[in-house]
């Protein structure tokens, strides 16, 4: 009779990461290409990506519930999982606050940040693709610090962008919006920052 094959939990990291990733290239891809009679669509279409990456997280839940022994301690199965579920929606969240604003054009920085986020769900990818091979990859290093020096650029690109905003405008309104909006954006690299993080730390204990 066949072994029963054992359920991958690194595989499993990777397909939720991909989520992440091909909601920054939408959100991206909106932004750049900006049409406020598309918005409805486009975000049915990332919401859609985001709810599969919900089911996909879930079906991981209920597989570590009746698993006997796991890769890695269970809390840290959670919680990177929770961590990547965070990138996922905090992207969603950026166009749900552009459509709830009604916003008609996008400021050229918005689209500086979707670069970055991009960027930092991508190194993210490697680094989770790699992770299974943690004590002897050394590409997962290198994708952890490239994720930190991204999100430090956009911690320098929110600083620059806010200080522009107050500095050329004074329309209380416009300056609710972007604050925000901005924000948001900053938000969606310091996600992928903490999800580093854990990965690096999950590394380190089991070392």
């Amino acid at each position: 009779m066949a072994r029963k094959k054992s359920y991958n939990y690194f595989d499993k990291f990777v397909e939720l990461v991909d989520y992440s990733c091909k909601c920054a290239e939408i959100l991206h891809a909106t932004l750049l290409d900006f049409d406020v009679n598309q918005m409805d669509q486009k975000l049915e279409e990332l919401h859609a990506i985001e709810h599969a990456g919900d089911i996909a997280r879930h079906e991981l839940f209920q597989q570590l519930i009746t698993e006997f022994i796991a890769p890695i301690e269970r809390e840290d199965i959670v919680s990177l999982s929770d961590s990547i579920d965070d990138i996922t929606d905090s992207i969603e969240d950026v166009l749900l606050l552009i459509h709830m604003f009604n916003v008609k054009t996008i400021k050229p920085e918005v689209l500086e940040f979707t670069s970055l986020i991009i960027k930092c769900c991508d190194a993210l990818k490697i680094a989770l693709q790699e992770f299974h091979n943690f004590k002897k990859s050394t590409t997962l290093h290198t994708k952890i610090v490239e994720v930190n020096d991204l999100e430090e650029i956009a911690d320098k690109l929110y600083y620059r962008t806010v200080h522009n905003l107050y500095s050329s405008s004074k329309d209380p309104i416009e300056l609710l919006i972007w604050t925000q909006v901005f924000e948001r954006l900053e938000k969606c690299c310091d996600k992928c920052e903490n999800t580093a993080g854990i990965i690096e730390t999950v590394a380190m204990k089991n070392s």
